[in-house]
């Protein structure tokens, strides 16, 4: 009899598991395919290649999607109980940190772009401009690779030689990265720079766009507009820092909890401070611009269109 009961229980956790994996997996599928359209969308017409709020926003975009994929990617491996060696899942880690760090600055370049398109729109051309434009993306990407590079000479201080085996024995997770206080006290000190940094910017440019507002020379109705992006923009920013957030809040919890409950919570999570700040990107430009909306409903259409005749066929 208690034989039949484990056997329940491991049935029923194999099951969990699996319906966990397709109630994470669709949504993101969904999510990576809606960006697909929408890079799509920024790579048909010369207005987008050309606009350089719209070449930010295709950063962002291939930024979110390849953080998505890896995400993704480590949370099957954990849910399927995979254990890596320490090489391939700090490489793993690594590259989801490199594609994670793009996120905030990026909103923060966005922000500004729309502060200058505001505050000063008689020199906005002449300010943003696709060279500064390329030159601003440059940058956050050579910033995000320091980091990366930085944390590997961390890792690499780590006695890897007096353990017995490389493999790991437990699930791969951030923590891997994190392998001496030197490393755990740069972790702390880079987020709070990393966040401090494009809360400022973003917080500094809406309370310009605030006081940009109430002057009788500006056309209120697109000021409106770009305040909401920019609030849209802050709220994204939180999402992103709850999840740096409870990373120890979890490590915590974990202590006081049952294995299956903390996996559950964990699991609600992942989509809500993971997921779900990536796809306000897609649907704050997707559905909200009214440039790209037309394009991008019609490339939906499409799509669906030729996955119909298909299935058909």
């Amino acid at each position: 009899m208690v034989s039949n009961s484990s056997v329940a229980v491991e049935l029923q956790s194999e099951l969990e598991r699996i319906m966990v994996s397709v109630f994470t997996g669709v949504p993101c599928v969904v999510l990576l395919t809606i960006n697909a359209i929408i890079l799509f969308t920024l790579r048909s017409k010369q207005v987008f290649r050309e606009t350089s709020r719209y070449v930010l926003l295709t950063n962002l975009l291939v930024a979110d999607s390849l953080f998505m994929m890896m995400s993704q990617i480590l949370y099957i491996l954990a849910n399927c109980r995979v254990f890596l060696t320490y090489p391939v899942c700090g490489t793993l880690i690594l590259f989801a940190m490199l594609t994670d760090s793009i996120f905030p600055l990026t909103l923060a370049e966005m922000s500004i772009e729309r502060y200058v398109a505001v505050c000063f729109p008689l020199r906005h051309s002449s300010i943003v401009t696709l060279r500064s434009t390329a030159a601003a993306i440059a940058l956050v990407w050579a910033f995000s690779f320091v980091n990366v590079l930085i944390r590997v000479v961390l890792m690499c201080e780590f006695p890897f030689e007096e353990l017995d085996s490389l493999d790991m024995n437990a699930i791969c997770n951030t923590f891997v990265v994190v392998l001496s206080p030197v490393a755990a006290e740069y972790d702390r000190v880079y987020n709070i720079l990393l966040f401090s940094t494009a809360g400022f910017t973003m917080t500094s440019t809406f309370i310009a766009v605030l006081i940009t507002a109430r002057s009788a020379s500006v056309e209120r109705n697109s000021v409106r507009k770009v305040q909401n992006t920019l609030l849209l923009h802050m709220i994204q920013l939180v999402l992103g820092l709850s999840y740096r957030i409870f990373i120890p809040v979890s490590v915590a919890l974990f202590q006081v909890m049952s294995w299956i409950s903390f996996v559950r919570m964990m699991n609600v999570m992942y989509l809500l401070v993971i997921l779900l700040p990536r796809c306000l990107s897609s649907l704050i430009y997707g559905l909200r611009d009214q440039t790209i909306r037309p394009v991008l409903l019609s490339n939906l259409c499409c799509g669906f269109t030729l996955a119909a005749r298909n299935q058909i066929s």
